[in-house]
């Protein structure tokens, strides 16, 4: 598994290796345990799986904090790594977590299809 530095890297790797339906079936999965009402079509664009989970995000920081925790633990996205991002600018913050959650997400569905 290479290390992917970004959202383009990561949806054209996940679609070589014919994994990006997994991907969306994971995110779905992940954020039905969460409690997040949000349910990706498997045939999602990625362009509008980006916009969609960045804007979701964005709302869970600013108006349900704890949600928005909760999903970061169930997804396992690295503490330390959530924390090293700026929290300054929450537009920016959002769209970090984004791309760490759908690297974790990548994360899982690489293993589960590898080992």
């Amino acid at each position: 598994m290479k290390l992917v530095t970004s959202f383009s890297e990561l949806v054209e790797e996940a679609t070589q290796l014919d994994l990006y339906k997994k991907l969306i079936q994971q995110l779905n999965k992940d954020f039905l345990l969460a409690n997040i009402n949000l349910d990706f079509h498997e045939d999602i664009l990625p362009s509008s799986l980006k916009l969609i989970l960045h804007e979701t995000m964005y709302k869970l920081i600013q108006e349900k904090f704890a949600e928005y925790l909760n999903l970061l633990y169930i997804i396992d996205v690295s503490e330390e790594k959530v924390r090293q991002l700026d929290g300054s600018d929450t537009l920016k913050l959002s769209e970090d977590v984004t791309f760490l959650i759908l690297k974790r997400e990548w994360q899982k569905v690489w293993f589960k299809n590898n080992y």
